[in-house]
């Protein structure tokens, strides 16, 4: 399906691919196409199974082109070089060409048609060079060329908000038809992600940015939401013993508008993780009767599941497969013995997992309060973790009189938290927009952050730096990421694990017989990558263990 003035709608499941064509208003306030895509073209007719019509799919994908403005003059009935903008005429502006509003609006209701719920779940994977500019869901692109601090107006705070509620609106109707939507951003220009973004994240979607496609990750990006095993039509709730109770949920889900600590979830994967804060009923905190605290997740979801069946006559048996829709109920109940004082708390801390917490938390200050109140939270954030760690240190027999530990060099669990946390304010999603950070990239970063487990987020605030002696041999498994660390290790190779980014660097000392770049079968870039892998796999599971149903090791029963 293209869109731009108008919608086409490919048919490939005959001879020749043929294209049904439907016009859109040019007026925003206008609701819904004039003839609709169910009586252009009917779904069942539209939909075309892969593995018959690919030859055919490709032919109508070659047959694309970008629309002239010609075109986009003669479908409103306008000259090419004078349109109506806001209903004053302006000279020498182009009609805009993406109808994505009405397209989107247009596309749901097609496959939520009278035919009910025809699908198990429908994923669209929706492609964008630009930012809507016809129709209804314009968005206005001019704000960023505005310039906000001769106005004394702080420009993150002014462009991180959505400019109007049309994809947030259209997000929940996506949500109710039980269609997810995954977006791909292709373009350097100024697109407004700020505003279409709910509809991928509340849909269960992903968003996705490139700056061209010459070097984009994009058909790996695609192989790969497509090859993995995902679950959808999801229900996650949360419940907690008497003592306390869930906070703050945080992740890419659509909460429900009746029910407490309920999340609807069209589309998950094993990778997909969710975070939650925890507030005490009571002043008092647990009560002495409270041990242990009990957690439960009930997750329901559904899979779709190959059936063998065995067909032909007892001499000639063949085996065929069918697929069946499966509705499974999770349950996850956790105990956990509550802290008899702070310093307990202290050596049961997780870094990656505080980053995680204060990241979100982070996200959704910058949007409301704008970036630098974002930073200036993160500054008191630590700046009071290490007054409450010295306080409890002072009445620590171990600590020496009259001293501060800025270092928290008594706790090996929070010695990373400065790190990661100076980290996180360089990084591009609390530097300022006078510091060069485009919006579009922001936002995509909080997107991006607020998918990913602790392991991969600390990895993407904080790389991880490895050196090898050769290209077989591990010399050491992290360095700090400074230039000493550099200059001081004798090793000759080092890695950058940035999350997205893999780094080779060989140092100018390097033994010119090394093969540079490294050989593709060289195992040490190999053995990192599977661990890599794997360890996001168990700390998903460590987590929620939802999906264990398919690892034999991992049981409903044993919740140790």
């Amino acid at each position: 399906m293209t869109f731009s003035h108008k919608i086409g709608l490919y048919d490939v499941q005959g001879p020749i691919p043929v294209v049904k064509n439907a016009f859109i208003p040019p007026d925003i306030e206008e609701d819904g196409l004039p003839v609709a895509l169910e009586d252009a073209m009917p779904l069942l007719a539209f939909l075309a199974p892969v593995d018959t019509c690919k030859d055919r799919i490709t032919a109508a994908l070659e047959t694309l082109r970008p629309t002239s403005s010609w075109e986009r003059g003669a479908a409103s009935g306008q000259e090419e070089d004078t349109v109506l903008l806001g209903g004053q005429e302006e000279d020498t502006v182009l009609l805009g060409g993406r109808g994505f509003g009405t397209a989107m609006s247009a596309l749901i209701d097609y496959l939520s048609s009278e035919y009910g719920s025809t699908f198990a779940l429908a994923r669209v994977f929706a492609f964008l060079s630009g930012a809507p500019d016809y129709g209804a869901g314009l968005l206005d692109t001019r704000r960023f060329g505005e310039q906000y601090a001769s106005k004394g107006v702080d420009a993150d705070l002014a462009l991180l908000p959505e400019q109007i509620p049309f994809y947030r609106d259209l997000a929940a109707v996506a949500v109710q038809a039980g269609v997810c939507i995954d977006i791909f951003a292709v373009t350097d220009e100024y697109t407004d992600l700020a505003s279409l973004k709910f509809l991928s994240i509340e849909s269960g979607g992903s968003l996705f940015l490139y700056a061209n496609t010459d070097d984009s990750t994009l058909p790996q990006d695609i192989y790969r939401l497509l090859s993995r095993p995902y679950a959808f039509g999801c229900v996650l709730r949360l419940r907690t013993s008497s003592d306390f109770e869930p906070g703050n949920s945080y992740g890419h889900f659509f909460p429900d508008p009746q029910y407490e600590n309920v999340q609807h979830i069209i589309c998950c994967d094993s990778f997909a993780t969710y975070a939650y804060d925890f507030d005490f009923v009571h002043n008092d905190g647990f009560s002495r009767h409270t041990d242990p605290a009990v957690i439960q997740i009930a997750f329901q979801y559904s899979v779709i599941e190959p059936v063998e069946e065995t067909s032909g006559n007892e001499s000639q048996l063949s085996a065929s497969y069918k697929f069946c829709l499966k509705r499974r109920l999770r349950l996850r109940t956790l105990q956990y013995r509550p802290a008899r004082n702070i310093s307990e708390i202290y050596d049961s801390v997780d870094p990656e997992v505080v980053l995680h917490i204060l990241v979100h938390k982070v996200i959704l200050e910058s949007l409301d309060k704008g970036v630098r109140e974002g930073r200036q939270q993160v500054h008191a954030w630590l700046a009071l973790l290490a007054a409450r760690y010295n306080e409890a240190l002072s009445s620590d027999a171990r600590a020496p009189p009259s001293s501060i530990d800025v270092d928290f060099s008594q706790c090996p669990q929070l010695q990373m938290l400065p790190q990661l946390v100076f980290a996180l304010l360089r990084s591009p999603l609390l530097r300022l927009h006078e510091e060069g950070v485009h919006p579009d990239y922001r936002i995509y970063l909080q997107c991006l952050f607020s998918a990913l487990e602790p392991s991969s987020l600390a990895k993407a605030i904080y790389p991880v730096l490895i050196s090898y002696s050769s290209p077989d041999k591990q010399a050491f498994p992290r360095h700090t990421l400074s230039r000493a660390a550099l200059i001081m290790s004798e090793s000759p190779i080092f890695l950058l694990d940035a999350f997205t980014n893999l780094i080779v660097y060989y140092s100018p000392t390097a033994d010119p017989s090394i093969a540079f770049p490294p050989p593709r079968d060289c195992e040490y870039i190999i053995l990192h990558f599977v661990m890599h892998v794997l360890s996001i796999e168990a700390l998903v599971l460590v987590y929620f263990n939802l999906f264990s149903v398919h690892i034999p090791c991992r049981s409903v029963e044993n919740n140790d």
